[in-house]
């Protein structure tokens, strides 16, 4: 099967400010991501807010980016959590699975399980289905990082999991599986801030959380890197490199939501727990793009 390559992107749910999911502002999101040259989106990850929504909130998100998307580019689809026989069980009953390019499960969170833990959980979840899984790992939200020997032991040991989002914010981590892991098993950053070093090194590319803020200078960006063309790509990079600060700021994806709403995509409206943007950050936001757009 064809590896993921270039600008994947982990797309927010657009709220109302009563908190109702704000549809056609996803449809928005998806269409302005679609036209500026992005090679995949992911649905239901972390950025989307996954934890607050409802099971049929969830697919009704999924049924309004299937239809703006109209097919054109391939659908990852995030399903993971911290009770592995409910992660089988939902997988197992998903019936159009055929309609996803691959399903990206976050390694468990909060049972702190040990390395032969993490390793028999995704066992568990390739032995229920055929569909193309990507690990997850990001440990400053689940507590736990799964090493690379437990990754490249999972790559050796099952052809459908494909790759691993490495969101450790440990560059060293990536390189020690860049340099053993499988031919056909892909490496994505998933933290906008070193993902041209792992691409220089080897990486496929990104799934992105500002790719949905700047959808055409971060594609133009994966693009040179991956043509080894370092200065360009580190020249765009640095062009909006205040903005990515600043969208992690107050956390994700609050940062993000502040974004598209100064960029006029969507609202900036998050669910309890997280809060809205402070005005503070949305006018150094705006700051910040004017100089960027000088």
């Amino acid at each position: 099967m064809k590896k993921l390559n270039g600008t994947g992107v982990a797309l927010v749910t657009p709220f109302k400010k009563n908190g109702k999911i704000d549809f056609n502002g996803l449809e928005k999101l998806v269409k302005y991501v679609l036209n500026n040259h992005v090679d995949y989106l992911v649905a239901l990850g972390t950025t989307a807010e996954t934890t607050t929504l409802k099971q049929e909130e969830k697919w009704d998100v999924i049924k309004c980016i299937q239809s703006a998307n109209y097919k054109k580019l391939p659908l990852i689809l995030g399903l993971g959590g911290n009770n592995t026989e409910d992660i089988v069980n939902k997988i197992s009953s998903i019936k159009n699975l055929s309609d996803f390019y691959a399903i990206l499960s976050v390694s468990p969170y909060y049972n702190n399980p040990s390395q032969e833990g993490i390793y028999q959980h995704f066992k568990s979840i390739v032995n229920c289905t055929e569909t193309n899984i990507i690990l997850y790992n990001v440990p400053k939200r689940t507590g736990s990082n799964i090493i690379p020997d437990t990754v490249l032991r999972l790559a050796f040991d099952f052809e459908n999991i494909i790759g691993i989002k490495e969101a450790s914010g440990n560059v060293l981590q990536s390189y020690r599986i860049l340099k053993r892991k499988p031919k056909n098993f892909s490496v994505i950053s998933g933290d906008d801030f070193i993902t041209l070093p792992i691409i220089l090194s080897g990486g496929e590319g990104v799934i992105s959380v500002i790719a949905q803020g700047f959808p055409d200078k971060i594609s133009h960006m994966i693009s040179l890197a991956k043509r080894n063309d370092v200065k360009k790509a580190f020249s765009i990079f640095y062009n909006i490199m205040k903005i990515i600060d600043l969208i992690y700021e107050e956390g994700n994806p609050t940062g993000i939501k502040t974004f598209l709403s100064v960029i006029g995509i969507c609202n900036p409206y998050v669910r309890l727990p997280l809060l809205v943007g402070t005005p503070s950050l949305r006018k150094r936001m705006l700051h910040s793009l004017n100089e960027i757009n000088q």
